[in-house]
């Protein structure tokens, strides 16, 4: 008796057809964590370089060691966030205005992996204005005039 109760239900007032342009509400995509994880590579191989190796000591060894750490932990997570706004937020349409997204976002995923595997003060550098890049495109896609503002 309920269930025919539903569908008569259904049938006086059917439910609209919905769409999405991406996989959750508007508004969720955001490129400032990528930004503030670039950062991190940025400053972490920054502080790798000026530590002295040959000091040879516990403490130079560990505080290498916990900044290698952060560097890698921090690079793998602006590609992940990377992949998801270019994967799930730009759109063909985007493709439009931006013709070298795809090889930019390509870039950035690859300079991701570089910054994990060495310390180059040039690729950290590279990733942060790729992420820059990126950060400028997607407040475009939204006609905002968001700022790029970095914390350090």
């Amino acid at each position: 008796m309920l269930k025919r109760i539903a569908t008569q239900i259904r049938k006086w007032f059917p439910a609209p057809e919905v769409s999405a342009h991406c996989d959750g509400p508007c508004g969720v995509y955001d490129p400032a964590s990528a930004r503030i994880y670039a950062e991190a590579v940025f400053s972490m191989t920054k502080k790798i370089l000026e530590l002295d190796p040959k000091a040879g000591d516990h403490k130079t060894a560990n505080t290498l060691s916990r900044y290698i750490a952060i560097k890698e932990e921090q690079a793998q997570k602006t590609k992940e966030d990377l992949l998801v706004l270019w994967t799930d937020y730009f759109k063909p349409v985007h493709l439009e205005k931006y013709p070298d997204l795809h090889d930019t976002f390509w870039k950035a995923a690859k300079l991701c992996s570089a910054c994990k595997v060495e310390v180059s003060l040039e690729h950290a550098t590279e990733l942060l204005e790729t992420v820059e890049k990126i950060h400028g495109m997607f407040w475009a896609t939204k006609e905002r005039d968001v700022a790029w503002v970095k914390a350090s």
